[in-house]
């Protein structure tokens, strides 16, 4: 088979498993374990048939005393190859991203038993069948399996490929959907592929980068010599990362001993600088492609994170005072049409500079404006019930709020989930519970403005009537009766002592201000979302204009809007345009 024919065929093979990603793994994926299980096993049995087949004195390799006279005959040739042998432990790498599906304990049984075991074993064999056979050196693999199992064996060496391919996929995809969590990567589209596995997950921008830089290189090498030399030095590269930040991880939040610290770089460090320093030699020869994928990455990432730092704190320097809000009355100094507004913001204190400005060419805002700021924390997940935090702004007849919505990096946002009648659901519950609060009168030893947040859902009150859970779901303006069914909070330990005021009152008075607030919900819910642009002044050096004006354009203009990954309806959506000047 001729090297083009091999060519094409990887091409087609590609084109197939990226074309299949968008339907994800879940039927297929309990093949993987299998096979990969057979794949180890069967390289690590041929190679122990090659050692003894062939050459057992082969086994001295493994003493230092070899190595060193490996060196000192070829000296710069020698070293230069290091590069080569780096080929042997690539895969490893996959470690980083399997770590995110499996417990360390499980990865490190797998590695120590399974792995490590049948990989000497296998290239041991291809080195004792080298001594017999030397001129089959560029196809050693293949060349070193007995005839009589040599295509049960291709076929499975072609799925554990697809399948190790398939595992780089699936990690890029985390990675990419963390990054852009934590700030680091433009919004883009995020497919769930399995009810049952959230963490299968799909993002067709990225693979169809993927695919088109897969096949480009393919293509263009059309040698696995020029492949492996770039493989090998994205392999060190990620492993000299890993060595730093883990340095970094033992140093700031583990808080390790020094000692225990200066001895794991430096012993890691030592031994992956003496590969990093033999992979140099091969840039030339291929080595150049990982660095410039890396380097555009890089270049993406760092000026949207810039850029997005930028517009944060100058939307934080330009934010409306309290104090101005205030001043403006019970109305706002404007026309208050039913409804209920939903201002998304990035701000998690104050009004946004949207709003401002929207109320100054449009002098006119709903009922009710719920200011709406979502928010990745740096953690794994958020629960469902802490997901939502709702608190009241300014008196209470000025009906405005602040819902913060909190996701952790791994958190998603699924088609299915209604974020308009979670987000409902959550002020609903805030405005019921705390109509019970302000209608009961209590004294305490503390001032009774204590700037903290009024927390709806970690409100505790002693003997007070509330609605059920089940009726604040289902709250429609035919609803609302007197006739509502009653349940009791349980008694906190809190010392603040209230006086109980009649069951009517407090009944009545909720009832008023739900009622309010399903009768601006019926009216119309609006989504209204700040299209700001952001340019760097005149002032500006070129390397930033370029980064601002260019760059931070470009990727703003094809990133995936908030409104598109909240679900939000076209009929429903106001955008807000907005120059900014950093």
């Amino acid at each position: 088979m001729s090297n083009d024919v091999v060519v094409v065929i990887a091409l087609i093979i590609l084109v197939g498993l990226f074309s299949m990603q968008r339907y994800g793994t879940d039927r297929v994926g309990w093949l993987f374990a299998p096979v990969v299980l057979i794949w180890f096993l069967s390289i690590g049995t041929i190679g122990a048939y090659n050692i003894y087949e062939h050459n057992p004195k082969v086994l001295r390799a493994f003493s230092p005393h070899y190595i060193v006279k490996f060196f000192k005959r070829g000296k710069k040739r020698n070293w230069v190859s290091l590069g080569g042998i780096m080929l042997s432990i690539t895969g490893t790498e996959a470690l980083f991203a399997d770590l995110g599906h499996f417990s360390s304990l499980a990865v490190q049984i797998a590695f120590t038993v399974l792995v490590f075991p049948c990989l000497l074993l296998a290239y041991t064999g291809q080195a004792a069948y080298l001594t017999k056979y030397p001129s089959d050196v560029s196809e050693a693999f293949y060349r070193s399996i007995p005839d009589c199992v040599y295509w049960p064996i291709f076929v499975v060496a072609t799925i554990a490929a697809v399948i190790a391919s398939q595992a780089t996929i699936s990690a890029t995809f985390s990675i990419i959907k963390q990054s852009v969590a934590l700030g680091f990567f433009p919004m883009v589209k995020v497919v769930h592929t399995s009810k049952q596995f959230p963490g299968q997950i799909y993002i067709p921008e990225i693979n169809w980068i993927l695919m088109i830089l897969c096949l480009a290189i393919t293509a263009g090498f059309k040698s696995t010599t020029q492949i492996g030399h770039a493989y090998g030095i994205a392999v060190v590269a990620v492993m000299l990362v890993t060595t730093i930040l883990m340095t970094l991880i033992m140093l700031i939040v583990w808080r390790s001993n020094i000692l225990l610290v200066a001895i794991f770089t430096l012993t890691f460090l030592f031994v992956e600088m003496v590969y990093f320093s033999a992979v140099l030699f091969k840039v030339g020869q291929g080595g150049w492609v990982p660095l410039v994928i890396a380097g555009v990455f890089l270049i993406v990432m760092c000026v949207w994170h810039y850029g997005t730092v930028k517009k944060y704190k100058f939307e934080m320097q330009c934010k409306v005072p309290m104090a101005w809000i205030l001043g403006l009355g019970p109305s706002l100094g404007l026309v208050r049409v039913p409804g209920i507004g939903l201002v998304y913001t990035d701000l998690p204190r104050g009004v946004p500079p949207i709003f401002s400005h929207f109320v100054t060419h449009l002098p006119a805002i709903h009922s009710i404006v719920v200011f709406v700021c979502v928010k990745y924390l740096p953690v794994t997940t958020v629960t469902p019930e802490e997901r939502f935090y709702v608190k009241r702004i300014g008196p209470k007849n000025l009906n405005m709020f602040r819902c913060a919505v909190r996701y952790g990096y791994t958190d998603l946002h699924k088609r299915e989930d209604d974020f308009e009648n979670l987000l409902i659901k959550s002020l609903t519950q805030y405005v019921h519970q705390e109509s019970l609060i302000h209608s009961i009168s209590y004294s305490s030893d503390e001032d009774e403005e204590t700037g903290e947040p009024f927390n709806a859902e970690s409100t505790n009150v002693s003997q007070c009537k509330v609605l059920s859970e089940t009726e604040l779901c289902g709250l429609s303006s035919a609803s609302i009766t007197s006739d509502v069914s009653l349940e009791t909070f349980p008694v906190s330990r809190s010392e603040v002592r209230f006086s109980i005021p009649s069951e009517a009152s407090t009944v009545d008075s909720t009832i008023s201000d739900l009622q309010y607030l399903i009768n601006c919900r019926d009216a119309g819910i609006v989504h209204i979302f700040g299209n700001t642009i952001v340019r760097a002044r005149r002032d500006s050096n070129f390397i930033k204009r370029v980064a601002v004006n260019h760059i931070y354009a470009f990727l703003r203009r094809i990133c995936r809007e908030n409104s598109v990954i909240f679900n939000v309806p076209h009929e429903s959506l106001l955008n807000v345009g907005q120059v900014f000047y950093v």
